[in-house]
């Protein structure tokens, strides 16, 4: 295109934050010779009021071009269009007047993004904003002075309905899950069947869809067949559960996710750049989330980002790195056991490749003991 091309730019003691853009027309066009980016940290969830959304306003009319992304798919604040000169006032404005940091760009770990999460979601298992808050200052390093084979995004998502679309769009999700059973009020159940509460909270309200069924509308579309209908009463095999949502979503006064909650982290989603586009992996089923979260920066994070950074070539984000050197690597490096959820398909490669120490005696065998045990 016309754009991109010129220097590096940024502002001061920051790697990311600024994409910077020059065109290629600048003597015809010499008002948009320079016309940089700059990302803007969001709050937690995109919470706002009116007044401080004027400010960013008025501050980008005043010193850039005056157009906006609310919000990137990133999640940031996207300001379109400025000359260099303008940056450092910018950034200063931003920071001392605002309390408001840029956002993440280039290699480094793009802005933490997170849904509504407790705040106002009834189904969120763990606190988004105070982990995604937390991660945002804990990983400032990461967040500023690009240091990575190419980008990282945490997205953290409160339930399985993952409304930030973690599962598709980070290199480390986090969806909120629980361990025990659905909690269930039967008396609620036998209201929706009755027509005296309407399913999906109304929703669907606006067209006559006919009388509430619940063995088409919830038994029967439950992807592992685990609920069914006992002498009145809405039963549930919990363990062949998947947390779909879809019954809860369907019945919410009826069904509730359960009390013990916390995490499932899943690795490697991205859109399509070295190879093609692909999603999660479920690595971790369930781990609890509570601050200060040193579980899972200790015992995820930090080992992911160490691997990925030593062995990770350039512009290949971590699902990339995995599908290269293997979920068997993946497993080494977070230390934990094979599970059937990182089986795509049956292996094509007859040959096992076994490491010293998994194999009696090593590598170093005597060859006598051997032609005792197997003769020519």
């Amino acid at each position: 295109t016309h754009w991109k091309h010129g220097g590096i730019v940024g502002v001061f003691g920051y790697g990311g934050g600024v994409i910077g853009r020059y065109s290629d027309l600048q003597e015809q066009f010499p008002s948009i010779a320079h016309f940089h980016t700059m990302r803007v940290n969001q709050p937690a969830s995109k919470f706002y009021d009116s007044d401080y959304l004027r400010t960013l306003c008025d501050l980008w009319e005043y010193r850039g071009s005056g157009m906006m992304n609310f919000h990137g798919s990133t999640g940031d604040i996207i300001f379109l269009g400025t000359s260099t000169e303008q940056l450092e006032p910018i950034f200063f404005e931003l920071t001392h007047v605002l309390d408001q940091d840029l956002g993440g760009s280039g290699s480094n770990l793009r802005t933490p993004s997170c849904c509504i999460g407790k705040a106002r979601c009834e189904w969120a298992c763990y606190d988004t904003q105070a982990m995604c808050y937390e991660m945002t200052n804990n990983y400032q390093d990461e967040l500023h002075r690009p240091a990575f084979p190419y980008k990282f995004k945490f997205k953290f998502d409160g339930c399985p309905n993952c409304c930030v679309a973690s599962i598709a769009r980070a290199d480390m999700s986090f969806i909120g899950t629980w361990r025990d059973n659905i909690r269930i009020d039967q008396k609620a159940v036998q209201a929706y069947i009755g027509g005296e509460i309407k399913p999906n909270g109304g929703a669907h309200a606006g067209k006559d869809w006919g009388k509430f069924d619940i063995d088409k509308e919830v038994i029967a579309l439950c992807p592992t067949q685990c609920m069914w209908m006992e002498g009145g009463k809405l039963m549930i095999d919990d363990k062949e559960c998947t947390r779909c949502m879809h019954c809860i979503n369907v019945m919410p006064q009826a069904l509730w996710p359960g009390k013990d909650t916390g995490v499932s982290v899943l690795l490697g989603a991205k859109a399509p750049i070295l190879e093609g586009a692909q999603m999660s992996l479920l690595t971790i089923p369930f781990m609890k989330a509570e601050p200060p979260y040193d579980n899972i920066k200790e015992n995820v994070i930090e080992p992911v980002w160490d691997w990925w950074m030593e062995e990770g070539k350039n512009r290949e984000r971590l699902g990339e790195l995995i599908q290269r050197q293997g979920i068997t690597k993946l497993m080494e490096i977070l230390k934990i056991p094979a599970m059937p959820q990182f089986v795509k398909e049956p292996r094509s490669n007859p040959y096992i490749f076994w490491k010293e120490e998994d194999v009696p005696g090593g590598w170093k065998r005597d060859i006598q003991d051997y032609r005792s045990r197997h003769k020519r």
